[in-house]
C-alpha cells in the first residue's frame, strides 16, 4: 500500500478517536449535571452532514469538514454561534443556568480525557513494549556530527560527549536532539574536558533552514558495507555486504567519520581496504577511490542489536509489570506534556525562529510512519492527544481555555460576564483560530512547493 495512503488512514484514524473522546469529555457531564446537549459530531457539518440521527434530545452525526469536531449544549454561547436562544430566558436545563462550578467542570472534561487517553495509552505501551533506548554513556567515543555546518552553528563536533542540557543529564541518546531543541545550555566533555556552552536563540531557525538535514546527530558508526550498487566502479572488486572496513593503505581507523578524512586523503588513487569479514577474518582488498573520495558502496546494514554485538553502542529495555507501568505512564505523560511546553514557549519567541517549523494537517499526518506499525501509531496517537489538551486550555476565546477562562474570572469576581460580551469574544477567538490554521497549513504548503 501506497505510503502517503497510509498515512492518511492512520491520521483520520487518530483523528476520529482523538475527537470522539475529547466531545465525550464535555458531553458526559454535561448529561451528568442534567444538561441539554442538542448536536454530537464527528466533523463539522456546515451546511449539511454525511450522517446524523437523533436519539432522545440529541442529534449525532458526522460532518464533512475534518477540522475537529463540536457538542453544542443548550444555552451556551460556542462554536454554533446561535445566539438567538440567548434571547430567551434561561431554562433549567441549560449551560447557562448551572451553577459556575458544574459548568467549569463540563468544559474541563475535553482537555481532561485528553490527557488520561493519553497517559492510559502510555500505561499500556509500557506494559505490551518497555522501553528500549540506548544510554548516553554508551557511546564511549562520543557522537558523530553528520552535519558538520549545523554542528558548527550549535558548537558540538564529532567525538564530543553531550552530558547534560540546562543541567539535566542526558541518559538516553534518543531524547539528545529534542533536549537540545528546548535548552538554553549544554554542558560537553572534549578530549577529556568538560565545558559549558549556550546554546544559540535561533538554533531552531538553522535546523528548519533544510528540514532533511534536521536529524545532525547519531551514534559514531564503524565502515560497514550495507550495499554495492551495480554501477560501482568497485562492483568485482571481491567486497561483499556486511564487510567492515577497518584501515585504507593500511592507516587504521575505528568509525565512518575517520574513514572519510583518510578517503580525501586517497581520492583518485587505487589502495588497499582491509575488511574484516566473518568467517574470514582480515582481507586485503584492491580499490580505486574515487575522485570525489568515495568507494562506491553504500554505508549501513547492521541493526542496533548487531551494532550492539560489536561493541558500538548498548540497547536497554526497561521491562514493567502492569502495576509499574501505571505510573511509568503517567511520568511520560507528564513529561511529554512538559517538553511541549517549552517547544511552544520558543515558539512564542521570534528571535528562535520556531514558528517557521509550525505545521497543519500535513506536519501532524507526518508524524505517523509509513507503515502499519500499532505501536508507531498509538505513541503518535498519545503524542497528538498531549498537544490537544495544551492547545484547548490555552485561554483563546472559542477554544475551552477560553471559556475555562471567564468562569474562572466568575467564580472569582462573582461577575458573570454578558452575553454580548462572550458573542464578541467568541467572534474574535474563532478569527484567531482561522488566523492559526491558515498561517500553519500554509507553512505546510510552502514547504512542499518550496523546500
Amino acid at each position: 500500500m501506497d505510503p502517503i495512503l497510509i498515512k492518511t488512514i492512520q491520521f483520520f484514524l487518530s483523528l476520529s478517536i482523538l475527537i470522539v473522546l475529547h466531545e465525550l469529555g464535555h458531553y458526559i457531564p454535561a448529561k451528568i449535571f442534567k444538561t441539554k446537549v442538542e448536536k454530537f459530531y464527528l466533523f463539522f457539518d456546515v451546511k449539511f452532514a454525511l450522517f446524523k440521527k437523533k436519539v432522545g434530545e440529541t442529534e449525532y452525526g458526522i460532518g464533512w469538514l475534518p477540522l475537529g469536531g463540536y457538542v453544542k449544549i443548550a444555552g451556551m454561547i460556542d462554536e454554533s454561534m446561535d445566539t438567538e436562544a440567548m434571547k430567551e430566558e434561561p431554562k433549567e436545563w441549560e449551560f447557562r443556568s448551572k451553577p459556575a462550578w458544574q459548568r467549569l467542570i463540563i468544559m474541563l472534561g475535553g482537555v481532561t480525557v485528553n490527557f488520561i487517553l493519553a497517559v492510559i495509552i502510555y500505561i499500556g505501551l509500557a506494559y505490551a513494549y518497555g522501553e528500549q533506548y540506548i544510554p548516553a554513556d554508551s557511546l564511549k567515543d562520543g557522537v558523530a556530527v553528520t552535519e558538520k555546518a549545523i554542528g558548527d552553528k550549535l558548537g558540538i563536533q564529532t567525538g564530543d560527549k553531550i552530558l547534560a542540557v540546562d543541567g539535566d543529564p542526558i541518559e538516553d541518546f534518543n531524547k539528545t536532539y529534542l533536549k537540545l531543541v528546548e535548552g538554553n545550555t549544554m554542558t560537553i566533555e572534549r578530549n577529556g574536558q568538560v565545558m559549558e556552552k549556550e546554546i544559540p536563540v535561533d538554533f531552531i531557525a538553522t535546523l528548519l533552514e533544510d528540514e532533511d538535514r534536521m536529524r545532525f546527530l547519531s551514534p559514531r558508526y564503524p565502515f560497514i558495507i550495507g550495499s554495492i550498487p551495480e554501477d560501482s566502479g568497485n562492483k568485482d572488486a571481491g567486497l561483499e555486504v556486511k564487510d567492515e572496513v577497518v584501515a585504507i593503505a593500511g592507516d587504521a581507523f575505528t568509525y565512518f567519520d575517520e574513514a572519510k578524512e583518510l578517503l580525501e586523503k586517497y581520492k583518485g588513487q587505487d589502495v588497499d581496504l582491509t575488511v574484516l569479514r566473518e568467517g574470514q577474518g582480515r582481507l586485503q582488498i584492491p580499490v580505486s577511490i574515487s575522485d570525489s573520495a568515495t568507494v562506491g558502496v553504500g554505508i549501513g546494514g547492521l541493526s542496533f542489536e548487531e551494532l550492539e554485538e560489536r561493541g558500538v553502542l548498548r540497547l536497554e529495555t526497561n521491562t514493567y509489570t502492569f502495576w509499574e507501568s501505571i505510573p511509568a505512564g503517567l511520568d511520560k505523560g507528564v513529561s511529554t506534556l512538559t517538553s511541549y511546553m517549552k517547544q511552544m514557549k520558543k515558539i512564542f519567541n521570534p528571535d528562535t525562529g520556531a514558528y517557521k517549523g509550525v505545521g497543519g494537517f500535513a506536519a501532524i499526518g507526518g508524524l505517523f510512519p509509513n507503515d502499519w506499525n500499532w505501536p508507531a501509531f498509538w505513541g503518535t496517537t498519545a503524542f497528538i492527544s498531549i498537544i490537544l489538551a495544551f492547545m484547548n486550555i490555552l485561554p483563546i476565546p472559542a477554544l475551552d481555555g477560553g471559556h475555562v477562562t471567564f468562569l474562572l474570572y466568575e467564580m472569582v469576581t462573582g461577575r458573570k460576564p454578558s452575553d454580548k460580551f462572550l458573542e464578541y469574544a467568541q467572534m474574535i477567538g474563532f478569527f484567531l483560530l482561522i488566523a492559526l490554521l491558515l498561517f500553519a497549513n500554509g507553512n505546510d504548503l510552502y514547504k512542499w512547493l518550496f523546500k
